[in-house]
């Protein structure tokens, strides 16, 4: 059976894309989520759920190996040190680049430049449990998923154990308990831990990696309809309650998304729709996912900078800036998250240890010197 599934490395550049657009249009127009933006702009302020889109696959992606071999990993230390391996360098390297940012261009918070406690909290991950001021808005998810890396053994015991269904019920109804027993029955924002909140967005994916080695007749179930199905009722509310009412209900829009969100990877898994498969393969948008790390780790302080800094030399507030941020911020934010993966990423992909890293750069040193002319 093939390693991969081709088409999720499409899904995570177009859903980073759409989060680098979802902060153009959040720090142009002030009043989120009563947002000052056009009408026809409130389709750009879900960001949010591109993130929960990120947990659901991340999930979906991890469990895809496991699935194969009886929802049993290579051990635990061995995952989480491939993790780590993966995740920490790229974010590190972000970190700083942030840092500088922040204190010399444009803070990331209105609580301010970071201190002490931000490079403490923030090095180590530890943003969804600390609080500090941040110095890159988007890194709240990297503390979200670093937790569900050390949960993730305990849950492939669970689903190996006792199935699906036990794995399902045992993460969300307690998540379903404290936002029943919150104040107004709505948890808000800040309010709660976002590990909890969200976790069964990450063991959705995982449960739906299941249809990668499901018999036929699972895999032909058309995965594609029952997404659309099961994300009509949330879409269908939230038109009818507005963007406001959406945003200040996110703890259960993203928990009653989640299972659409799964759905649809395992239709793309399936390779159906065709055309939407067929579209995810394609060279610029894989290409795109390759990186999408990168560009997720490192567009904010980008698109900050333009907006606040550099815009307001050449445009008015408003629509222009807007405009202004997709011309400068987007393709600068794309190229240098291109760039940044070459240094930052792309190396620990490729390499599994520093002694394979340490190889692979002597190895294209040496390449690069056999063909300078002499």
């Amino acid at each position: 059976m093939r390693r991969e599934v081709p088409g999720l490395d499409g899904l995570r550049g177009l859903a980073a894309s759409y989060v680098v657009l979802f902060h153009c249009w959040l720090y142009t127009f002030p009043g989120y989520p009563d947002s000052s933006a056009p009408g026809w702009l409130d389709i750009l302020m879900f960001g949010r759920l591109a993130v929960v889109f990120f947990l659901v696959l991340s999930g979906f992606s991890l469990a895809i190996a496991p699935a194969r071999h009886g929802w049993r990993s290579d051990g635990v230390a061995r995952f989480l040190r491939r993790r780590a391996w993966r995740i920490l360098p790229p974010y590190w390297a972000a970190l700083a680049m942030s840092l500088v940012v922040s204190w010399f261009v444009v803070p990331a918070s209105h609580y301010g430049p970071p201190t002490a406690a931000s490079i403490l909290v923030y090095g180590t991950v530890t943003q969804d449990v600390l609080t500090a001021p941040t110095p890159n808005g988007a890194f709240w998810s990297i503390g979200v998923e670093s937790e569900l890396y050390l949960l993730f053994p305990l849950l492939l015991f669970v689903r190996r154990r006792w199935g699906a269904a036990a794995l399902g019920a045992l993460v969300a109804l307690p998540v379903i308990f404290y936002g029943l027993s919150a104040a107004g029955a709505n948890p808000v924002e800040g309010d709660n831990w976002l590990a909890p909140h969200l976790a069964p967005a990450f063991v959705a994916g995982v449960i739906g990696a299941g249809v990668v080695v499901a018999p036929d007749r699972i895999r032909r179930l058309p995965w594609g309809w029952l997404a659309a199905l099961a994300a009509a009722p949330v879409l269908v509310l939230g038109a009818v309650q507005g963007t406001v009412w959406t945003v200040e209900h996110y703890f259960w829009v993203d928990l009653a998304v989640a299972p659409a969100m799964a759905m649809l990877l395992a239709a793309i898994s399936t390779g159906r729709p065709v055309i939407v498969a067929r579209l995810l393969t394609t060279r610029p948008v894989r290409s795109l996912g390759n990186f999408s790390y990168s560009l997720y780790l490192i567009h904010l302080p980008i698109v900050m900078a333009v907006i606040r800094r550099v815009a307001p030399h050449f445009v008015s507030p408003g629509l222009p800036t807007f405009w202004f941020t997709l011309v400068v911020a987007l393709p600068i934010s794309v190229i240098g998250a291109w760039l940044f993966s070459q240094v930052f990423e792309m190396p620990f992909k490729r390499s599994r240890s520093w002694k394979s890293l340490i190889a692979q750069v002597r190895s294209h040193w040496a390449g690069t010197a056999t063909r300078e002319p002499r």
